[in-house]
Protein backbone atom coordinates (compact mmCIF):
# COMPACT_ATOMS: atom_id res chain seq x y z
CA UNK A 1 0.00 0.00 0.00
CA UNK A 2 1.12 3.47 -1.01
CA UNK A 3 0.81 6.27 1.11
CA UNK A 4 2.32 9.70 1.01
CA UNK A 5 4.90 8.37 -2.28
CA UNK A 6 6.38 5.46 0.46
CA UNK A 7 5.34 1.77 0.34
CA UNK A 8 3.37 0.81 3.38
CA UNK A 9 2.57 -2.21 5.42
CA UNK A 10 -0.04 -2.94 8.20
CA UNK A 11 0.22 -5.21 11.10
CA UNK A 12 -0.05 -8.80 10.85
CA UNK A 13 -3.39 -8.94 11.89
CA UNK A 14 -5.86 -6.04 10.96
CA UNK A 15 -8.68 -6.85 12.27
CA UNK A 16 -8.31 -6.91 16.43
CA UNK A 17 -10.44 -7.91 19.15
CA UNK A 18 -11.32 -5.07 21.29
CA UNK A 19 -9.20 -4.65 24.42
CA UNK A 20 -10.42 -2.83 27.32
CA UNK A 21 -8.73 -0.54 29.57
CA UNK A 22 -9.05 1.09 33.02
CA UNK A 23 -8.36 4.59 34.28
CA UNK A 24 -5.01 5.63 34.34
CA UNK A 25 -4.62 7.55 37.93
CA UNK A 26 -7.84 7.81 38.18
CA UNK A 27 -8.34 10.31 35.32
CA UNK A 28 -10.25 8.11 32.89
CA UNK A 29 -13.93 7.95 34.20
CA UNK A 30 -14.34 4.41 33.52
CA UNK A 31 -13.03 1.72 30.93
CA UNK A 32 -12.57 2.50 27.91
CA UNK A 33 -12.59 0.28 24.91
CA UNK A 34 -10.03 0.40 21.88
CA UNK A 35 -10.71 -1.30 18.64
CA UNK A 36 -10.02 -1.12 14.88
CA UNK A 37 -11.89 1.71 12.91
CA UNK A 38 -15.03 0.95 11.04
CA UNK A 39 -16.72 2.47 8.33
CA UNK A 40 -19.51 4.04 9.91
CA UNK A 41 -16.58 5.50 12.53
CA UNK A 42 -15.81 7.90 10.08
CA UNK A 43 -18.02 11.13 10.82
CA UNK A 44 -17.47 10.99 14.42
CA UNK A 45 -13.80 10.91 13.88
CA UNK A 46 -14.41 13.96 11.28
CA UNK A 47 -15.85 15.84 14.19
CA UNK A 48 -13.30 14.87 16.59
CA UNK A 49 -10.78 16.47 13.48
CA UNK A 50 -13.37 19.54 13.23
CA UNK A 51 -13.34 19.60 17.35
CA UNK A 52 -9.51 20.33 17.14
CA UNK A 53 -9.61 22.49 14.55
CA UNK A 54 -7.39 25.37 14.93
CA UNK A 55 -5.98 24.59 18.20
CA UNK A 56 -4.54 21.55 17.10
CA UNK A 57 -5.06 21.42 13.34
CA UNK A 58 -5.46 23.13 10.67
CA UNK A 59 -8.94 23.22 8.76
CA UNK A 60 -7.05 22.89 5.28
CA UNK A 61 -6.04 19.30 6.42
CA UNK A 62 -9.67 18.22 7.04
CA UNK A 63 -9.54 17.10 3.30
CA UNK A 64 -6.41 14.88 4.50
CA UNK A 65 -7.59 13.43 7.28
CA UNK A 66 -11.04 12.42 5.15
CA UNK A 67 -9.09 11.01 2.55
CA UNK A 68 -6.71 8.92 5.05
CA UNK A 69 -9.99 7.28 6.31
CA UNK A 70 -11.06 5.94 3.17
CA UNK A 71 -7.68 4.83 2.25
CA UNK A 72 -6.28 3.65 5.93
CA UNK A 73 -2.98 2.77 5.30
CA UNK A 74 -1.67 0.84 8.21
CA UNK A 75 -3.41 0.21 11.39
CA UNK A 76 -5.95 3.00 12.51
CA UNK A 77 -7.98 2.57 15.92
CA UNK A 78 -10.90 4.21 17.84
CA UNK A 79 -11.28 4.42 21.62
CA UNK A 80 -14.57 3.81 23.37
CA UNK A 81 -16.12 5.34 26.00
CA UNK A 82 -20.02 4.61 26.06
CA UNK A 83 -19.01 6.58 21.86
CA UNK A 84 -15.85 6.87 20.07
CA UNK A 85 -14.05 9.30 22.15
CA UNK A 86 -10.22 9.62 20.34
CA UNK A 87 -8.99 7.84 17.24
CA UNK A 88 -4.93 7.57 15.49
CA UNK A 89 -2.80 4.89 13.82
CA UNK A 90 0.13 4.02 12.85
CA UNK A 91 1.98 2.25 9.83
CA UNK A 92 5.31 0.28 9.04
CA UNK A 93 7.56 1.01 6.40
CA UNK A 94 9.07 -2.47 6.12
CA UNK A 95 12.12 -0.83 3.75
CA UNK A 96 13.50 1.07 6.62
CA UNK A 97 12.40 -0.82 9.68
CA UNK A 98 10.28 2.76 10.59
CA UNK A 99 6.84 2.68 12.15
CA UNK A 100 4.73 6.17 11.57
CA UNK A 101 2.29 7.17 14.23
CA UNK A 102 -0.73 9.02 12.09
CA UNK A 103 -3.54 11.09 12.69
CA UNK A 104 -3.88 10.67 16.88
CA UNK A 105 -6.63 12.89 18.30
CA UNK A 106 -8.76 12.94 21.52
CA UNK A 107 -12.32 14.68 21.67
CA UNK A 108 -11.11 17.97 22.89
CA UNK A 109 -13.49 18.22 25.85
CA UNK A 110 -11.84 14.96 27.19
CA UNK A 111 -8.14 15.50 26.55
CA UNK A 112 -6.02 15.63 29.33
CA UNK A 113 -7.60 13.05 31.21
CA UNK A 114 -5.37 9.81 30.25
CA UNK A 115 -7.58 9.14 27.08
CA UNK A 116 -4.38 9.89 24.60
CA UNK A 117 -1.65 8.31 26.67
CA UNK A 118 -3.83 4.68 26.54
CA UNK A 119 -4.05 5.42 22.76
CA UNK A 120 -0.53 6.37 21.71
CA UNK A 121 0.49 3.18 24.70
CA UNK A 122 -1.86 0.68 22.78
CA UNK A 123 0.04 2.05 19.24
CA UNK A 124 3.06 1.65 20.39
CA UNK A 125 2.55 -2.04 22.27
CA UNK A 126 0.70 -2.85 18.31
CA UNK A 127 4.29 -1.62 17.15
CA UNK A 128 6.71 -3.35 19.09
CA UNK A 129 4.02 -7.04 19.03
CA UNK A 130 4.56 -6.65 15.58
CA UNK A 131 8.46 -6.61 15.48
CA UNK A 132 9.36 -5.06 12.18
CA UNK A 133 9.82 -1.31 13.24
CA UNK A 134 13.07 0.09 15.33
CA UNK A 135 12.26 3.18 14.97
CA UNK A 136 8.38 5.23 15.39
CA UNK A 137 8.70 8.46 13.61
CA UNK A 138 5.70 10.96 13.99
CA UNK A 139 4.83 14.52 12.87
CA UNK A 140 3.10 16.71 15.43
CA UNK A 141 2.55 20.42 16.67
CA UNK A 142 4.81 22.55 19.43
CA UNK A 143 1.39 22.06 21.19
CA UNK A 144 1.65 18.64 21.51
CA UNK A 145 5.23 18.21 21.43
CA UNK A 146 5.70 18.00 25.30
CA UNK A 147 3.05 15.11 25.59
CA UNK A 148 5.02 12.84 23.40
CA UNK A 149 8.71 13.56 25.30
CA UNK A 150 6.93 12.59 28.41
CA UNK A 151 6.56 9.06 26.17
CA UNK A 152 10.05 9.18 25.12
CA UNK A 153 9.99 10.47 21.83
CA UNK A 154 12.78 13.11 20.96
CA UNK A 155 12.08 15.59 18.33
CA UNK A 156 14.71 16.00 15.81
CA UNK A 157 13.38 18.24 13.52
CA UNK A 158 11.05 22.04 13.67
CA UNK A 159 9.55 23.39 11.07
CA UNK A 160 7.90 26.82 11.94
CA UNK A 161 4.54 27.27 11.04
CA UNK A 162 5.04 24.22 8.75
CA UNK A 163 1.36 23.03 9.15
CA UNK A 164 0.10 26.60 8.97
CA UNK A 165 0.04 29.70 10.59
CA UNK A 166 0.74 29.25 14.27
CA UNK A 167 1.64 25.15 13.73
CA UNK A 168 4.89 24.47 13.88
CA UNK A 169 5.86 21.13 12.73
CA UNK A 170 7.79 19.52 14.79
CA UNK A 171 9.20 15.99 13.47
CA UNK A 172 9.82 13.62 16.55
CA UNK A 173 11.22 9.78 16.43
CA UNK A 174 11.38 6.68 19.10
CA UNK A 175 14.06 4.48 19.30
CA UNK A 176 13.02 0.76 20.06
Amino acid sequence: MRFRGRTLSSSKEDVRKPRMFRAHGGKLAGVATMRSYATADRETCLAIFDGNVPAYFAAADRADFAGFLERRPGTFLVMEEKRVVACGGWYLEEASRRAGLAWGMVERSLQAKGIGGALLLERLRQIRDDGRAEVVDLRTTQKVRGFYERFGFAAVRSTPDGFGAGLDRIEMELRL
